[in-house]
């Protein structure tokens, strides 16, 4: 367990040696390591689905640095997740810039690995396109369960007079094609004004549980997140988290940002909220560091994964007590 500790801040200054996600090792897919872990970070560096603002592929980069902050022991509940679990950073899928269906194909594949590994993927994108490949790749022989927290559904048919593939559409596609269980979907944090109803009506239409932001606001964080633990249920659950969820006030640093959201740290307690669920993978997405050079869009992005992956250790303790 010690070859896959974190480097200490007390060991090296954070700002020194090759960032990798939270100073964990790098562990590439032909390492003879990869038998051995059973978290693997990875990073996405893919806005193709973007369809206003890009910048999302430089989001795993800025992240990975911004990790370098991430310590050892969460600081409310001691769950030290780097004792718990083998974590390593799995490395980058290498996308297709010029072509959307090539890069979907090459992180299905990239992940098809990882899923044959036996790892849990822990996901940095990228736009929000990255979540269906990797979907495709984990519900490989069942539907999976998803919460999902954003200020857009993604649940839109198509755009630019039919196309198929943009971050608007990924779960849309996702239902089409079995990849998750309508019924155990939960999405929370939707706002903003619309082009129409067309993804509200085809959530009422198939049964996913949609919390708009007024109605988070009105209830609590503990109860709305003990809702879409009870919609995720015992089964196998995907997490997606939209940086776009939290306000852009706290989170300035992404491409389609919608006022009125969650402060920061409520963004931090719906994760939080997450323990005890059955998590096969997980991804935040939409950091795009062209519009927060300070950094601090992506600090609270990896805080999130760092929030996730206790999470993820947490869920696994109570299947193996």
């Amino acid at each position: 367990m010690t070859d896959f500790q974190p480097v200490s801040g007390f060991v090296l200054p954070r700002f020194a040696g090759i960032a990798t996600f939270m100073r964990l090792p790098h562990v590439p897919l032909d390492d003879p390591r990869l038998s051995e872990v059973q978290i693997g970070l990875i990073g996405a560096p893919w806005d193709g689905g973007t369809t206003n603002r890009p910048g999302p592929r430089h989001g795993p980069r800025q992240l990975r640095d911004a990790s370098t902050m991430i310590r050892a022991q969460h600081g409310i509940s001691g769950i030290r997740p780097f004792e718990a679990a083998r974590c390593a950073d799995l490395g980058d899928v290498a996308p297709n810039p010029a072509d959307v269906q090539d890069s979907l194909r090459r992180m299905t594949q990239f992940y098809a690995r990882v899923r044959a590994a036996g790892i849990i993927p822990l996901t940095a994108g990228g736009d929000h396109l990255c979540t269906l490949p990797i979907l495709r790749a984990l519900s490989h022989d069942r539907p999976l369960g998803m919460i999902h927290f954003d200020s857009h559904t993604d649940l839109f048919h198509s755009y630019f007079g039919g196309q198929m593939y943009t971050h608007g559409t990924p779960f849309r596609r996702a239902v089409e094609e079995g990849l998750l269980d309508p019924h155990r979907v939960c999405m929370i944090g939707i706002r903003g004004t619309a082009y129409d109803s067309e993804d509200r009506d085809f959530a009422r239409a198939e049964g996913i549980r949609v919390i708009p932001i007024e109605e988070f606001h009105r209830r609590s964080v503990e109860d709305v997140m003990a809702e879409a633990r009870a919609i995720a249920g015992d089964g196998e659950t995907y997490v997606s988290y939209d940086i776009d969820f939290v306000d852009p006030a706290f989170a300035p640093g992404t491409g389609t940002p919608e006022v009125g959201g969650p402060t920061s740290w409520q963004a931090l307690e719906c994760a939080r909220g997450l323990s005890g669920v059955r998590i096969v993978g997980a991804d935040l997405v939409e950091v795009s560091p062209p519009f927060d050079p300070s950094g601090g869009t992506a600090f609270l992005g990896a805080s999130l994964m760092f929030e996730m992956l206790c999470a993820i250790v947490a869920g696994q303790a109570q299947e193996n007590p």
